[in-house]
């Protein structure tokens, strides 16, 4: 019988496992912290609700409404007509959680553990030895073990140590940082159902900062290439300055930060070994899209596994696996190139920013995005609207070459007077009763438990 190690236990990893487990496949699922949350966006296309049978208990909020803010602070108000169409937000910790253990209660070993080092046998053609750490008995070091098994999926991310063990060749990474923002009820009823990406130099020189709302806090965050990593925190100011005024009197309850890939590898299956999700390199540009890539990828690759293995009755070739990339890359190989090509075009400045916004506010781009994002499919154009996206995109790169705004000041609160935003500003409070009750020595302490808080915004 076909043994398969599943190393890495995100989405990609969870289905690779929950395919490979539903066929009888002899299967370990290495993940070292069972509760840990990548820092990610969180967004979901719907389609992958379905697809994936995802209940609606993981789903912290339906995002129905999104805002696109321009450098200039120009917003484009974007909807979903269609009541029965969502962006699903969800929080990392929630998804993989069931994800993992849907494919454990299918008879996949769960394993708590750490993969050290792998023997990847005569010319990488296996049998494979892991060297791990176990941690299932709640030590700090864990228990060093080993498995032998025939077959290897790399799902462990940017970083990945089967793709080292694989030489699978290096690629460029993006770095993600986020904050997690807990909001008072007023500004937090606020992001119900919204959503923000904010463009400009000053959140991000090549990609985009969000704001994303999750069950009681919103996702604060940014991304830029490997290149500008050392701006990376400076990146993720100018957002919290941008939205300053709608985070109102937040406090962080999170700071996490991540490497996500700009490319996928030169190498994505070698001997027996296959990668998925981000340690193969699947997220896409300008959107930054990975979760519903990564359960794809790995569903991909386990279903060809059981196909080449007679349900694993076999062990499947080298040449068996690479059928996998090639399903994948005539699949989604366009998609990806297509979204490459917009990031070039429309975050190389900020004048191209603002046209790109300004694009936006079009009824036929916003439905064709859409459709594109919620469904995964392409979609048919008509002349007529084939025509219209192909003068707006020209438009866009001419006005992309005019100056682009200067000036960055906090988009307007969306549930406070200027009043009120003017008093918090001057006072650090909305009432001002409160300040003046509070005795000199009170105050002292006060100050020191909201920097130890670490607030999120106006004057700090």
């Amino acid at each position: 019988m076909l043994r398969v190690a599943v190393v890495g236990g995100g989405p990609s990893g969870s289905c690779a496992a929950e395919v490979l487990a539903k066929a009888g496949i002899e299967t370990w699922l290495f993940e070292r912290k069972l509760d840990n949350a990548k820092p990610c966006g969180g967004a979901i296309p719907l389609c992958m609700v379905s697809e994936f049978d995802l209940p609606e208990s993981i789903i912290d909020r339906k995002v129905r409404n999104m805002k696109m803010i321009s450098p200039s602070n120009r917003e484009v108000d974007i909807h979903l007509d269609n009541a029965d169409e969502y962006i699903g937000m969800c929080r990392r910790e929630v998804l993989d959680g069931f994800l993992r253990n849907r494919a454990a209660e299918l008879g996949t070993h769960l394993v708590n553990g750490l993969v050290q080092s792998i023997d990847t046998g005569k010319n990488r053609q296996g049998p494979y030895t892991l060297k791990y750490a176990d941690y299932s008995a709640g030590g700090p070091t864990g228990v060093i073990k080993t498995l032998e098994v025939d077959l290897i999926v790399g799902a462990d991310g940017a970083n990945s140590r089967v793709a080292k063990a694989m030489d699978a060749g290096d690629y460029n990474v993006a770095i993600a940082f986020q904050e997690r923002i807990r909001l008072p009820k007023e500004e937090m009823a606020y992001y119900e159902d919204l959503a923000e990406m904010y463009v400009g130099t000053d959140v991000s020189p090549d990609f985009y900062a969000w704001v994303f709302p999750k069950f009681d806090h919103v996702a604060v965050g940014t991304g830029t290439m490997q290149v500008n990593q050392a701006l990376i925190k400076g990146l993720q100011k100018g957002i919290r300055e941008r939205a300053s005024a709608r985070l109102l009197n937040g406090e962080v309850i999170k700071v996490e930060a991540h490497p996500i890939p700009e490319h996928p590898r030169p190498r994505r299956v070698v001997g027996r070994m296959a990668l998925v999700g981000d340690a193969a390199g699947y997220v896409t540009k300008s959107s930054g899209e990975g979760i519903y890539f990564a359960a794809k990828s790995g569903r991909m690759c386990a279903e060809q596994i059981v196909a080449a293995s007679g349900a694993g009755a076999t062990i499947p070739t080298e040449k068996d696996l690479k059928v996998y990339i090639k399903k994948w890359d005539r699949k989604y190989g366009a998609t990806y190139k297509v979204l490459e090509l917009l990031q070039n075009i429309f975050y190389r400045n900020d004048a191209a920013r603002e046209a790109f916004v300004e694009m936006c506010d079009d009824k036929d781009v916003q439905r064709l995005t859409f459709d594109s994002y919620l469904y995964k499919r392409v979609v048919m154009m008509n002349p007529w609207q084939q025509l219209k996206l192909t003068l707006l995109t020209l438009g866009s790169v001419l006005r992309g070459q005019a100056l682009a705004p200067v000036g960055y000041e906090p988009v307007k609160s969306a549930v406070r007077t200027q009043a009120e935003m003017e008093l918090y500003a001057a006072t650090g409070s909305l009432h001002p009763r409160q300040v003046e009750a509070v005795p000199a020595a009170d105050a002292v302490a006060t100050q020191a438990e909201a920097e130890e808080r670490e607030p999120a915004l106006m004057g700090h």
